[in-house]
């Protein structure tokens, strides 16, 4: 479904993602993770090209990302993706964020896209919220408004860049939640998370990368945590610092 390789990607001279070669196959759900500042998040931006990359190849179910000939708003409506402010539209009500890309991105028409939309908002338990806005609703029901809004669009996969950090603790579980039923219904995911908690439960693959935009692993959940022998150095250092508390 996506495959990077040798990807690169510089700030002037300051490189941010180096080498990344990875795969993503269908209903696979990818966690990374790794410390602030390692390209967690840029690497999943240049997955749907909203960051550009300098050397590499990306391929989202066979359409190559780096050809300038890739039609790339047409590409972004097919990978849904989902940020960590929840970048709703303020002055749009709930029904209206989740239909306006449908109207002006896929065309379809208003019955048809809000039709879909409700469906969507029905799926994270909001029905009852589409006619507030934005500012109306909790962070945590905010972020399921975003994901709802995603999944109107029938992506072929979802990226989540740090999708609960936003969020105050009593938050995070209900969003993780609608993220756990997503999984199970066999969406292909890729997740910029520090809830280890969810990497375990969810997560059929992790990838952990450090400062200076390297991966240093790409593994199964299952030998990630429990075969730490098998782990680099800095990977063990991390799964110390954050396991033990």
């Amino acid at each position: 479904m996506i495959e990077m390789k040798q990807v690169s990607k510089w700030y002037g001279d300051v490189q941010v993602l180096n080498g990344c070669t990875t795969s993503i196959k269908k209903g696979e759900v990818v966690v990374v993770c790794g410390p602030s500042g390692s390209g967690k998040s840029t690497l999943i931006k240049t997955i749907n090209a909203l960051e550009p990359f300098q050397k590499g190849e990306i391929f989202v179910d066979g359409q190559a990302v780096h050809d300038p000939k890739t039609d790339l708003p047409k590409l972004r409506s097919r990978v849904g993706m989902v940020f960590q402010n929840f970048e709703l539209f303020p002055h749009l009500s709930v029904t209206e964020n989740l239909t306006l890309a449908q109207l002006r991105v896929l065309g379809r028409n208003k019955d048809e896209a809000r039709t879909h939309g409700l469906k969507y908002l029905d799926r994270v338990g909001l029905m009852a919220h589409k006619d507030k806005f934005p500012g109306q609703l909790s962070g945590g029901q905010q972020q399921r408004v975003a994901i709802a809004r995603a999944l109107s669009m029938d992506p072929i996969a979802m990226l989540f860049d740090e999708p609960t950090s936003a969020l105050d603790p009593e938050m995070v579980g209900e969003v993780l939640d609608c993220m756990t039923s997503l999984a199970q219904d066999g969406m292909t995911m890729m997740v910029v998370t520090h809830e280890m908690g969810f990497a375990k439960k969810v997560g059929s693959r992790v990838i952990f990368m450090d400062v200076g935009g390297k991966i240093l692993e790409d593994c199964s959940t299952e030998e990630f945590f429990s075969h730490p022998e098998n782990r680099q150095a800095r990977t063990k250092e991390f799964l110390n610092k954050i396991l033990s508390h």
